[in-house]
């Protein structure tokens, strides 16, 4: 592929301990995946091929590369896929190391291999209160508005409620909470 020129102004304006190392890798990736596209992400070189492969960043002291799915580069090559604090050409791998790197984030690409998405977290339950519970029993549209919110919209009305230090302001912030429930608003919806 074409190299982007986008690219090479980026690796000239870059302090001069960084040039060699940013061509080092530029050439490596290309040399790995011969149909790798160049781009600039997040204003750093990035190489794409059928997906992200990985990026390179100049810093003022030192430079980075990394693998897009390095957890699972690192998994099946035993290698590690990303290099933060790089200073030198010495503080990379061999090229025969970075060459393999490449065409292990290539392969992964081109079966579709994604990380695993991280399971989530099951919403706690929202407790609440007994008084907060019979207030919305009495109004129905409110009860129901109430069931139909999601967690953490139950949870900031519960939480504004019994915060109140007395009871006078608990029952004006009841009155005004049952009044946007019926009405469908969350408790922060005048921020949205």
């Amino acid at each position: 592929m074409a190299r982007d020129p986008r690219v090479d102004a980026y690796i000239a304006k870059s302090a001069d301990f960084a040039k060699p190392i940013l061509k080092h890798v530029r050439r490596i990736v290309h040399k790995a995946c011969p149909r790798v596209a160049e781009t600039l992400k997040w204003g750093v070189p990035a190489y794409d091929y059928q997906g992200m492969l990985c990026m390179t960043a100049a810093f003022k002291a030192h430079c980075g590369l990394v693998f897009w799915k390095s957890g699972l580069i690192e998994r099946n090559s035993g290698q590690p896929a990303h290099f933060r604090r790089i200073t030198s050409l010495k503080d990379l791998p061999p090229e025969r190391t970075l060459v393999a790197l490449v065409k292990e984030a290539a392969r992964l690409n081109v079966e579709g291999i994604n990380r695993p998405s991280r399971p989530r977290a099951a919403a706690k339950p929202v407790k609440v209160s007994a008084y907060f519970l019979a207030a919305l029993k009495k109004k129905r549209k409110a009860l129901a508005a109430f069931k139909a919110f999601p967690p953490s919209h139950k949870r900031e009305y519960v939480e504004w409620i019994d915060s109140a230090r007395t009871d006078e302001t608990r029952q004006r912030r009841m009155a005004t909470a049952l009044e946007w429930i019926a009405s469908g608003k969350s408790r922060n919806w005048k921020y949205q």
